[in-house]
């Protein structure tokens, strides 16, 4: 699989994750909110080398796509248009943002619910456990004792690698999960925003998982 990454979003995480991909090589293409015309200021002013696309064109040419919108905007996505496509889901669920939607509370976790939204995509839940902040402070090369571990959960197991090896580049330690395991990487259980590597994180999910 190739290097070029599309991050459907423009705020802190897109363009935070933007930013590490570029340093990592990567090729980035960003969409950025129509409704929100300062946010094609702001990835030009903090991503440049990043192109600033229209969504379908974004889609159209990545090897990946990161939704990293609100998880009450993912309706507005295109996801019709991300069948196929290996999708990294960022988002998460905060009730003072998102406020209740119907569905995401009976799902197993927010990422079934947003998979339940176009069953093609080859959707991996990963990057939401760990702040924007946390993303740039916390990357490390390969081999450093201080590299935080990032779960990517998915039953598509190619999809799963390909989204591992992309957060290997980004400086972080993957470890690959089954798509049940993502509510464990939610925001109300113990890696959630929480530095751990990668034999930390798999204890506290086996744990959390033990708990449920």
């Amino acid at each position: 699989m190739g290097k070029r990454l599309g991050i459907i979003g423009a705020g802190k995480v897109g363009t935070t994750l933007g930013r590490l991909a570029l340093a990592a090589g990567w090729e980035v293409r960003v969409c950025a909110s129509p409704s929100r015309p300062l946010q094609a200021m702001i990835v030009e002013t903090l991503l440049p080398g990043a192109q600033l696309l229209p969504e379908a064109e974004v889609v159209a040419a990545s090897d990946i796509v990161v939704l990293a919108v609100p998880l009450s905007k993912a309706t507005t996505v295109d996801l019709a248009g991300l069948s196929g496509k290996v999708v990294v889901d960022a988002m998460n669920h905060w009730y003072p943002v998102d406020g209740d939607l119907p569905g995401v509370g009976e799902a197993r976790s927010s990422s079934h619910w947003v998979a339940s939204l176009n069953p093609a995509m080859r959707l991996v839940k990963s990057l939401n456990h760990l702040g924007y902040h946390d993303m740039e402070t916390d990357a490390r090369p390969a081999g450093d004792p201080e590299r935080r571990a990032v779960g990517a959960a998915s039953d598509d197991v190619e999809a799963r690698a390909a989204v591992a090896g992309l957060l290997d580049d980004l400086g972080f330690d993957p470890v690959e999960l089954p798509a049940a395991d993502g509510r464990h990487l939610e925001g109300d259980t113990p890696v959630f925003g929480r530095w751990v590597d990668a034999e930390g994180l798999r204890v506290a999910v086996e744990r959390s998982r033990a708990r449920r």
